[in-house]
């Protein structure tokens, strides 16, 4: 781990370790939270675990951290459940809420509770309160701090025992660009150390920039896994067209067996998936429809996730499960 000024900080020898979901389940009565969720988090990269909210994200990081325990399944650290490290915080560190602080205590006091924990000195919870840029606010009461702040005491909490994992839950949450930056390439450098980086998020965009890996679940299930490059070859083709004939437009597309959007008004913007804008073109012509405009259009990785989870978003009773799950 190296300080924002670039000196070297103190830490042990970073070794891999890695993260494995099998099976995993867990309901609370009729309702279920995840359901048969199975995935790997690979060292020296940085995972998003990525799902709408209620989605199970939650409960499965506090599976993983035996803060709940499962219905089926297993959540292993180096192939062993939580409660079975010898010193876990200096395997794991954690961040799954940013507002677990009592608001009369100073950020540096809060550290220090934990210190004895961690195994580490008064003089180490200084250090990581400069390294995540809290060091003119360590004394400060952490009732007077900014959500953004928050973020970062909650991080400096999770680097404490200087970890060989870390697991973040929504850690982007009232952070403004610049500290979004920051976090980008504080999770880089601690991947590129070698360590195991789980981060969660409702939002590809927000994390698409910092993670090699992706895990997508929705309503409990596992959706997608694999690096952030094979997800982008999930794009289909998709062309935008702009015509008078609307009418017109529907008979070909039923024709053709095309796959179309259609949005109202005296001119139809249409978007057509998995065809070219050329053989929207050609099909056109030969049905004597009018085009305004013809484009092939990019499908973003922020819209392929959308189409992994669905549009449609969580199930009733989602985001209550992860509350109850939370409590």
């Amino acid at each position: 781990m190296t300080a924002p000024d670039g000196s070297p900080a103190a830490r042990a020898t970073v070794r891999s370790v890695p993260l494995e979901i099998r099976r995993l389940s867990k309901s609370f009565g009729t309702l279920t939270a995840v359901d048969d969720l199975s995935f790997d988090v690979a060292p020296g990269r940085v995972t998003g675990f990525l799902g709408p909210n209620g989605s199970g994200k939650t409960t499965t990081l506090r599976m993983l951290l035996g803060l709940t325990r499962p219905t089926a399944g297993s959540a292993t650290i180096d192939g062993r459940p939580y409660q079975e490290l010898r010193r876990p915080l200096r395997v794991v560190g954690a961040s799954l809420e940013a507002s677990s602080f009592h608001p009369g205590r100073s950020a540096y006091d809060h550290l220090r509770c934990f210190a004895p924990l961690a195994g580490v000195s008064d003089a180490r919870c200084l250090d990581v309160l400069g390294y995540v840029g809290l060091a003119g606010a360590a004394r400060r009461r952490v009732g007077g701090y900014s959500l953004g702040m928050r973020q970062r005491l909650a991080l400096a909490q999770a680097l404490l025992g200087d970890p060989q994992v870390l697991v973040l839950d929504e850690p982007t949450n009232g952070l403004d660009p610049e500290g979004i930056r920051w976090l980008r390439e504080l999770l880089r450098s601690l991947a590129a150390e070698g360590r195991t980086v789980l981060v969660s998020s409702h939002l590809l965009g927000e994390v698409q920039q910092s993670v090699d890996d992706v895990v997508v679940i929705s309503r409990g299930r596992l959706r997608h896994a694999s690096s952030l490059a094979e997800l982008a070859r999930l794009s289909r083709p998709r062309v935008r067209l702009v015509t008078p004939d609307g009418e017109r437009l529907s008979a070909l597309a039923a024709d053709r067996g095309w796959e179309l959007t259609v949005s109202d008004g005296p001119l139809r913007t249409a978007q057509v998936v998995d065809v070219t804008a050329r053989e929207v073109g050609a099909a056109s012509f030969a049905a004597g429809l009018e085009l305004f405009e013809l484009a092939d259009v990019t499908e973003g990785l922020e819209e392929i996730f959308l189409r992994l989870v669905g549009e449609d978003g969580p199930a009733p009773g989602d985001a209550a499960r992860d509350e109850r799950s939370a409590a």
